[in-house]
């Protein structure tokens, strides 16, 4: 544990609560580590010392040199149950203040799959903390990035690229997929889900975990409808308890918008499609429902009859979520959102949103007259309703290849309300296509 002053003590509550769902493990040495990013402000926040976090022993502390955990779980990968995941590349570095600390890319685990090395491309490390950073200034619910890290490593993946570590900072990593992997023991069951309601929903019965935890994951989901994300791979594993978005492995912005969008390499079949991702997040909230189900009443029958119920609900639920996003953003009532959903297709999305702030110019003219007569800019400053910018594909991909064009690019995702031409251009994405970087 971290005893300077300075510094406040990282916990392991998760470990030592649930010890069967967590396996001690060190990351490997780095042959010449190097600190590329790190958030300070986010730091800051947490009472971490970044001059600390860039010397040599908060270097060792970030790359799971210290007391370090790989956790357990379980998935629904593409549909397909596979009952033996976990950490295979990432270790739990412990909480502080509430919060997880996590390190993915630090080498192999005892949960690490054969023939992995449990490294990462820094280029995907690099995608994870841009677009989670993104994510957040855009205001949706997700895991923030703290550091990254270049190993000094080259690994081979689609070539011969640098390696990275990514610190990430979570409100926790309980996942859909841990509890599919603690259902096949009733006491480890009903102390995951003790843990989580006190970690997340204090208070809470069983049934108010799951559908508390549905509310928090439709709002999430709603929001990148209405932003045009596209996370790429919602298994259960990449679906958490509390909401948050996690993973980003080949995610990608839509940026013409068109519900039949996707981008992912490893998503042959376009399961995670941009229109599809509201029926996969009620897939995946059907699967922990099943994994719950003998917490929800002693009685079988009664179980599966809330489950049912409460999943019967979902559609619904997320329609009025997204429609009430979308409209209170546009000023319109509800029932006009199919109407701007039928107006913004085939338009680029941010862009068609952005000109709202300037009155609409461009608008399909049905939409614009209807959106004329009903919206009202109640915010004192209407340009902060509709954000200019997002992590166009082809930038981040520069960004990618460039740390100095990375920094400029973070600056902007960072700040998606101001006007920045350089980055609201839309790009060719005929061809485009994310890798994971695993």
């Amino acid at each position: 544990m971290l005893k300077d002053p300075m510094r406040p003590e990282i916990t392991h509550e998760f470990a030592t609560q649930l010890p069967e769902m967590a396996a001690q493990a060190r990351g490997e040495e780095q042959p010449s580590p190097e600190l590329v990013v790190l958030n300070v402000d986010l730091a800051a926040s947490l009472g971490l010392d970044p001059e600390w976090l860039r010397s040599s022993e908060g270097l060792d502390f970030l790359l799971g040199h210290g007391t370090a955990h790989a956790m357990a779980y379980s998935g629904y990968q593409f549909g397909q149950f596979n009952p033996h995941m976990g950490d295979g590349r990432a270790l739990l570095l412990g909480e502080v203040g509430g919060r997880d600390l996590h390190a993915k890319g630090t080498g192999r685990t005892p949960y690490s799959r054969h023939g992995s090395d449990g490294r990462g491309t820094l280029r995907s490390m690099l995608r994870e903390y841009l677009m989670s950073e993104a994510m957040h200034a855009l205001g949706v619910p997700t895991t923030r990035g703290l550091a990254v890290i270049a190993t000094g490593r080259k690994i081979q993946r689609q070539i011969v690229e640098p390696a990275g570590v990514h610190v990430r900072v979570a409100a926790s990593h309980i996942r859909v997929g841990s509890f599919h992997f603690a259902a096949r023991d009733s006491g480890l069951l009903q102390r995951l889900a003790d843990y989580t309601i006190a970690r997340h929903y204090p208070g809470s019965t069983y049934r108010e975990l799951y559908t508390q935890a549905m509310d928090a994951q439709i709002a999430t989901v709603a929001a990148w409808q209405r932003l045009g994300f596209i996370h790429g791979v919602m298994n259960t594993d990449n679906t958490t308890l509390s909401g948050e978005t996690i993973d980003y492995g080949p995610c990608a912005f839509m940026e013409t918008y068109d519900p039949d969008t996707w981008f992912s390499s490893i998503d042959t079949q376009g399961r995670y499609r941009f229109g599809q991702q509201p029926a996969m997040l009620g897939w995946n909230l059907a699967r922990l429902a099943e994994s719950l189900l003998p917490l929800f009443d002693s009685g079988p029958n009664r179980a599966v009859e809330f489950a049912q119920e409460t999943i019967n609900g979902f559609y619904g639920k997320f329609e009025r979520q997204w429609h009430g996003q979308l409209a209170t953003r546009l000023g319109i009532s509800a029932d006009a959102v199919p109407g701007y959903l039928a107006a913004v297709t085939g338009h680029d999305l941010t862009n068609f949103n952005a000109g709202l702030n300037s009155g609409g110019a461009g608008l399909a003219p049905e939409w614009e007259q209807r959106w004329r007569e009903e919206s009202s800019f109640s915010t004192p400053d209407p340009a902060q309703r509709f954000h200019r910018v997002i992590p166009r594909n082809l930038n981040v991909e520069a960004a990618l290849a460039d740390i100095g064009e990375f920094h400029r690019l973070l600056d902007a995702v960072t700040h998606p309300y101001q006007s920045q031409p350089e980055y609201e251009q839309p790009g060719d994405l005929s061809t485009y296509r994310t890798f994971c970087g695993t």
